[in-house]
């Protein structure tokens, strides 16, 4: 029947998933009860292993040190304002979209190690040996906006866009997007979308409410840039559940424009915690014009089992292997960067695209257009970058999946299935 897959895999989940037609997900893709409830636990502990840090970070210190480094970012929130100088803004969804222009210390580096967030340990933080907000101030116009921008452009023009994840608050994500930042090298203008997260595992649906919530917001956001003369090169970073929030906004964004702009070059979902049968609708729904995806995916990320289970037992994109069918996807401009075998900082296996070095690290060669290969070649191999590109670079990199993993056959129905429908009727069917 049209719109299956014959794969050589056959406990793939593109052969369980990816499919024309609807059937319930195969045992295998579940999480068993007995699994479930110490991943849970696993993952309450973990994600709030923060509760006895110190909180309400973001209020500047006295001092700052005089060859701490520096990162300079637009936030722009659709999170509810605080009235605490250090937080800024609650978890709670505001009515408005907020705009800051936000300075961050970040220690000098001998007092740290690349891929870590030093948290303030203390009020005001001591910014010799931890992040620290030096400056925080309102942008109330599209002028103060464009005078930001021309202030911190690089010579191409180019534009980051971060969308965070799941249980972070305002400081969170505001010191780890200064950690890519820095880390990665970029020159490229830092702007941060703070979605409302009340940063508590337990608040996971409303945390997911709220990225719905934003969705129109982030919209706008992208259109700004890519609008404004002053931008030629727009890249969107987006982890965890923020990468659900990218792809809805890319794709409303395609439906109001008729089409994704050409200023939009790359996509980066790492760790997404996309259901696979949406994100198949997502990417369709862009229209055939899309950028070149990257997805950073980990078969060991606990998060992300603890998500699958949490929605019905569907595999979460980041969390599967997609490797085997790295050829099939480049050609449809998508590549995978596979990180089961790259040491993380985190126990749950979920951020290995900030905390680690060689990540990071391969994140900003790509921002600066540099050449991945060479001496990558065998990082390449250790980290499964499993396209033959990385986010649209011309360099090649070492295979980690081999094109004859997946027949012609099923490379054909995958491009098929990820191409737009005709509409017509076959035996019963209209393909979706």
């Amino acid at each position: 029947m049209r719109g299956s897959i014959s794969l050589d895999r056959p406990r793939s989940i593109f052969a369980v998933q990816w499919t024309g037609r609807s059937r319930p997900v195969r045992a295998t893709n579940r999480t068993g009860p007995r699994r479930v409830l110490p991943l849970i636990l696993l993952l309450s502990v973990a994600l709030n292993g923060c509760a006895t840090r110190v909180e309400n970070v973001l209020q500047p210190p006295a001092v700052a040190a005089t060859d701490a480094n520096r990162v300079d970012m637009l936030v722009a929130t659709t999170r509810k304002p605080s009235d605490d100088p250090g937080r800024l803004y609650s978890g709670e969804r505001g009515t408005a979209i907020s705009l800051n222009s936000v300075t961050v210390s970040i220690p000098p580096d001998r007092n740290r190690k690349i891929g870590e967030v030093q948290w303030p340990s203390r009020v005001p933080p001591n910014p010799e040996k931890e992040f620290a907000v030096l400056d925080v101030g309102k942008v109330a116009s599209e002028g103060q906006a464009l005078k930001w921008f021309r202030k911190n452009r690089n010579a191409k023009r180019q534009v980051l866009i971060f969308v965070h994840g799941f249980n972070n608050t305002y400081a969170d994500a505001v010191f780890r997007f200064a950690q890519i930042v820095h880390d990665s090298g970029t020159d490229a203008a830092p702007i941060l979308f703070a979605w409302p997260s009340r940063a508590r595992v337990f608040d996971y649906l409303y945390d997911k409410e709220s990225a719905n919530y934003s969705r129109r917001a982030l919209e706008d956001l992208i259109l700004q840039a890519t609008r404004s003369p002053d931008v030629d090169d727009v890249t969107i970073l987006a982890h965890s559940m923020g990468t659900w929030l990218a792809a809805e906004a890319l794709r409303g964004v395609a439906m109001r424009e008729k089409a994704i702009p050409a200023k939009i070059k790359n996509v980066v979902l790492a760790s997404p915690d996309i259901d696979i049968d949406v994100f198949r609708r997502q990417f369709l729904e862009m229209g055939a014009k899309r950028p070149h995806f990257a997805i950073v995916t980990s078969t060991r990320d606990k998060a992300l089992g603890a998500s699958r289970w949490l929605s019905g037992g569907v595999e979460r994109i980041g969390g599967a292997d997609l490797r085997p069918y790295a050829a099939a996807l480049e050609e449809l401009g998508v590549s995978v960067i596979d990180t089961s075998a790259i040491a993380s900082n985190d126990p749950l296996g979920h951020n290995a695209f900030a905390d680690s070095p060689e990540i990071v690290r391969l994140l900003g060669r790509r921002l600066a257009g540099q050449s991945l290969s060479g001496g990558d070649a065998t990082f390449a191999d250790r980290a499964g970058v499993a396209a033959a590109n990385f986010a649209g670079s011309a360099a090649r990199v070492a295979v980690a999946g081999p094109a004859s993993v997946i027949s012609g056959e099923a490379r054909e129905v995958l491009k098929r299935e990820l191409s737009p429908s005709t509409g017509e009727i076959v035996d019963g069917q209209i393909s979706y």
